[in-house]
């Protein structure tokens, strides 16, 4: 049961504070309310092949297809919301939906405005302070967004609730739905990650306090955790202790992501160190049991998990901090990487894990198991030879000839 929205209670009902968005509430309560509560003066018996009376239910609906998958309904969710609420602005339904709206509501994303009532900080949704964006979303952000809506359109469609999907119409579908994209950007390149992790491993002061210990010892894990398995924040959240399994001397991670597939992943040393120092900071024996269905990661209380928000803040609060460091430390010598830590989310640590494996050499085909990629085409973006190799030959070709003080050597360029 979600923070969000408490068990059995109503919108707006006495104890529930009312959210800035009542639609992001109301998509809430129809999803998480109980026995089949719908918002007053509405009937369950609406049009179409689905119990739905407006559009939030119908959404909510949709929604409910993926209560198997939760990240990916929270995701569903939040475009959803966005495309409700901005159709509220404009005083339209989703029937009223056309092609010649998508080009002003792909715009919108790339800059909601105004900022102050479209754009904040993430917080719980019944608050008042609640925005639906953090920020403007990037062109392949709001290209992820239209195929999801596209989906849930077509879902509309199927269900008798819409007559049309827009997102069908649209002359330049390819440029806009095509969902192969480039090389992997978003990641921390190795001099940065081995300044980062040797910022991380360092120890506190003896004199530290118990709770500044295991503060530091978690955050280690985390980082730990997310370079050598490269899991998603919600796969972190999930792992229990019993996860860890050792078959024929060796230690594997037992791990259910995206669509529900599991998958066993290979531990490296490193990471069974790491595990070690964690467990005996708990009190616990250095290596995991079968019989261990405890979380991995725990809250101050060192019994409790963390949820994903949970986790999001401390890593973002932990590159924060880093950059604040490695500015104090390098100054304006360090203004591209400083200006790379306040950037990175956690889902950077997935990249970096993943773009460096594929720099030591691991095999496309043992890169994509560790990923959990459905296609090989989608692990090959982390793969960056060709660029190097295509660079390197590249700087052959200079205004003088080679030799001569011409084009530069391979390497790194001159600022």
């Amino acid at each position: 049961m979600p923070d969000e929205w408490p068990e059995g209670k109503a919108l707006g009902g006495a104890g529930v504070p009312q959210a800035a968005y009542p639609v992001a509430s109301e998509i809430g309560a129809v999803l998480y309310g109980t026995d089949g509560w719908l918002p007053s003066g509405l009937s369950p018996a609406g049009a179409g092949r689905i119990a739905a009376t407006n559009d939030v239910q119908a959404v909510a609906l949709w929604l409910e297809e993926y209560r198997a998958s939760p990240n990916t309904q929270r995701a569903y969710r939040r475009e959803a919301e966005r495309l409700l609420l901005w159709l509220g602005e404009q005083g339209m339904s989703l029937a009223e939906l056309r092609r010649d709206h998508l080009d002003a509501f792909e715009a919108f994303l790339g800059d909601p405005t105004p900022r102050e009532r479209w754009v904040g900080p993430t917080r719980a949704r019944q608050d008042p302070r609640w925005r639906p964006f953090r920020g403007p979303l990037s062109p392949s952000s709001r290209r992820q967004s239209l195929i999801i809506l596209q989906g849930l359109c077509a879902w509309l469609v199927e269900a008798g609730w819409l007559d049309h999907n827009p997102f069908r119409l649209m002359r330049d579908k390819r440029r806009r739905m095509d969902n192969r994209r480039g090389a992997i950007e978003r990641y921390l390149e190795r001099p940065l990650w081995e300044w980062l992790w040797q910022w991380l491993d360092r120890p506190p002061a003896s004199s530290a306090s118990r709770r500044a210990r295991f503060v530091w010892m978690r955050r280690r894990l985390v980082f730990g955790f997310a370079y050598l398995l490269a899991p998603r924040i919600g796969e972190m959240t999930g792992a229990r202790m019993d996860d860890f399994i050792r078959r024929e001397g060796r230690w594997w991670w037992r791990v259910t992501g995206k669509g529900g597939k599991t998958a066993r992943i290979p531990v490296p040393p490193d990471m069974m160190r790491l595990l070690a120092d964690w467990r005996v900071c708990l009190n616990l024996s250095p290596e995991p049991s079968a019989d261990e269905p405890t979380p991995l990661l725990r809250g101050l209380d060192g019994r409790r998990g963390v949820g994903d928000n949970h986790l999001y803040r401390l890593i973002r609060a932990t590159f924060e901090e880093a950059a604040i460091a490695l500015e104090h430390q390098l100054g304006a010598d360090a203004e591209r990487e400083v200006a790379q830590l306040r950037r990175a989310t956690p889902h950077w640590l997935r990249h970096t894990a993943l773009t460096h494996q594929a720099q030591a050499g691991v095999e496309l085909r043992y890169l994509a198991e560790t990923a959990r990629h459905s296609r090989l085409d989608t692990t090959a973006r982390y793969l960056h030879t060709e660029a190097e190799e295509w660079h390197r030959q590249q700087a052959r070709h200079g205004l003088t000839p080679q030799g001569t003080g011409g084009a530069d050597e391979p390497g790194e360029q001159p600022v």
